[in-house]
């Protein structure tokens, strides 16, 4: 039995918040993370990505925002796996009480097609409810993240009443 099946039968068997998300996040590769959503994923679970509602954001990253049910996890972290190269993924602490399991790690991905690698912290806050997950919200360095699909382009950034204070951000 792999790491990944124990992980979700000490889930499944303790029901604990903290073994219910630690489960599911060893299980979100694009090959696995179907699975792991049936069974740690409450039907009408919520899923917070990055922001509440972003339109800009979404054309970037189509599953930034808000969302209800299974299907927008197996489609958000899918997504990751195929967008993104998985370089490194850290859980550095977890922590419950409760319902309320809060992560904090980093992670290196690379994008698939532009090669920018990037790292990041992230953080997660799910609520788990009878062994099941009912809410999560993943956040990140997401200016990194949606950067390393940037091929060109600038901004010109004004962050003060003096425009001569205004600076260039490009590729």
């Amino acid at each position: 039995m792999t790491e990944q099946s124990l992980a979700i039968e000490k889930a499944l068997n303790t029901k604990m918040p903290k073994d219910v998300v630690l489960a599911f996040l060893m299980n979100t590769s694009k090959e696995l993370v179907e699975n792991a959503t049936q069974l740690l994923v409450a039907e009408d679970a919520a899923y917070v990505s990055l922001n509440f509602s972003n339109p800009e954001l979404k054309q970037i990253e189509p599953w930034a925002g808000s969302g209800t049910g299974r299907d927008i996890y197996i489609y958000t972290f899918a997504n990751v796996g195929t967008y993104w190269n998985i370089d490194d993924f850290q859980i550095t602490d977890m922590i419950a009480e409760d319902e309320t399991v809060a992560v904090f790690g980093q992670f290196t991905y690379t994008s698939v097609y532009a090669k920018n690698t990037f790292t990041s912290p992230f953080s997660i806050k799910a609520k788990v409810q009878n062994g099941l997950i009912s809410f999560f919200q993943f956040m990140e360095d997401t200016y990194a993240s949606a950067s390393s699909f940037r091929v060109g382009g600038e901004w010109i950034i004004q962050q003060d009443a003096d425009p001569t204070k205004n600076f260039k951000v490009s590729a």
